[in-house]
């Protein structure tokens, strides 16, 4: 790809002056992913940031798995292209959002009360946000990165990414020829501890999954009957078994390194047979961290019948299930025993779990960014409980991390932010985490 021709609008167009705008503009596209493609898609989002770098002198390539499933994606040169790349990710997609129940529309990307409101403000159009500000601030003025970067701004990472990370990694794998390491979503955000320390949560593993349909067949009759071959009772007994279950705590190594890592910011020992009192000391991220001690089945739908005095011939249910690394043959040996022989299951999506060490020259690129913005700054690795593109581009060989940083204020409700209603990212964590970005670049 040929050299950026840096495209200048100005001293005053700075990264801190344009991510807020960049974040509410893309809140403002709709990017709802249904997971059957009722949608609206992701092609005006991806226009859009194709636009933004083309401004600067990039050429952007846009690529469509299916009408309306598009990515962009487009590549940095480097001081010095023999090394490495570094891949930096983001997805446009979004959960769906029901617009009654929010207190600014949630597709406005309203600024109020010190934040941008609106779905995706942290899941994830935040960091697609922060990542166009700073290339472009870059790019403007002339600096290249140390080394090649290649940007992707991803589809359907809400559903798994079957049509934009998986689909790219399988189709178009030279696009990110040379990259060894990337940053993506659901890490870097910090979790004060006192005047201090802050900590910063680097994401270095995730859960694994199964998302699965479960079936049961049964005799079908008149609802008036006497039925002991009745396909919903059986069904409602397995599924209540799973949804009741606690699995067992298993330490893994990122968890393990995360509760030292705490006990000594906190100068007090934490068990993790304990694990009650440990969350309680971890305010907000508590259950974004305690869902990755154990393994987790949680069941989400249910359907059988067609009418009240016919029982049905099959009942189905869904369930989501979550493994943690080394952990996948447990817990699909404990779900089968919970389930019992009558039930059949099978996965709608399944994807592996992922876990890399916390160290290398990567890592202290990301210390030491967060440093030099804020003193007090301590970056530790955790386990996120849900999956993101990373789980594709492992296959590729890419070491991923999940780098997004956000310095948050302390009673912010910031794991409930992810799907959840009145999602919103305060406006200075956005400028916080540009000047990160553009000091890991530089130390990356």
């Amino acid at each position: 790809m040929s050299e950026p021709n840096p495209v200048r609008t100005g001293p005053e167009t700075t990264a801190e002056s344009e991510v807020v705008d960049l974040c509410s503009e893309l809140i403002r596209i709709d990017t709802s992913n249904y997971g059957d493609h009722s949608g609206p898609g992701e092609r005006a989002a991806a226009e859009y940031i194709a636009e933004k770098l083309a401004e600067v002198g990039l050429e952007p390539r846009l690529l469509e798995s299916h009408k309306g499933r598009a990515s962009t994606v487009a590549r940095i040169e480097g001081e010095d292209p023999s090394r490495p790349a570094l891949l930096i990710h983001g997805h446009t997609d979004v959960v769906p959002a029901n617009a009654a129940d929010w207190t600014h529309h949630p597709f406005s990307g309203e600024v109020a009360d010190g934040c941008v409101w609106g779905r995706g403000a942290v899941d994830m159009k935040d960091m697609d946000a922060m990542t166009l500000a700073v290339v472009r601030e870059r790019l403007r003025s002339g600096r290249k990165p140390p080394r090649d970067i290649v940007l992707a701004f991803l589809a359907d990472e809400e559903a798994g990414g079957t049509y934009g990370a998986r689909y790219l990694v399988d189709e178009h794998p030279d696009l990110f020829e040379g990259v060894t390491e990337a940053i993506g979503e659901v890490g870097g955000f910090s979790l004060t501890v006192n005047e201090q320390l802050r900590l910063y949560l680097v994401e270095t593993a995730q859960k694994g999954m199964h998302w699965m349909r479960l079936t049961v067949d049964g005799t079908a009759g008149h609802g008036s009957m006497t039925n002991h071959d009745n396909a919903v009772t059986e069904l409602c007994e397995a599924v209540a078994r799973v949804g009741r279950h606690t699995w067992p705590v298993r330490v893994t190594k990122t968890v393990r390194t995360f509760l030292d890592e705490l006990s000594d910011a906190l100068g007090t020992p934490l068990d993790p047979d304990d694990m009650d009192t440990t969350l309680h000391k971890l305010g907000s991220v508590a259950k974004m961290v305690g869902a990755t001690l154990r393994n987790s089945a949680a069941p989400t739908m249910l359907g059988a019948g067609y009418k009240v005095n016919v029982i049905p011939g099959q009942a189905t249910a869904h369930i989501d299930g979550r493994f943690l690394p080394g952990y996948e043959e447990e817990f699909l040996s404990e779900l089968d025993r919970l389930l019992g022989p009558r039930v059949r299951r099978e996965d709608v999506h399944a994807d592996k779990a992922l876990e890399t060490g916390f160290d290398g020259a990567l890592v202290d690129a990301m210390q030491t960014a967060l440093r030099a913005e804020d003193p007090i700054a301590r970056a530790v690795p955790y386990m996120l409980s849900g999956g993101t593109d990373a789980k594709s581009f492992d296959d590729l060989g890419i070491r991923c991390f999940g780098f997004a940083p956000l310095q948050l204020p302390p009673d912010l409700d910031f794991a409930g932010m992810f799907h959840g209603v009145d999602e919103r990212v305060p406006v200075e964590g956005l400028k916080f985490g540009v000047r990160v970005l553009d000091r890991f670049i530089d130390a990356s």
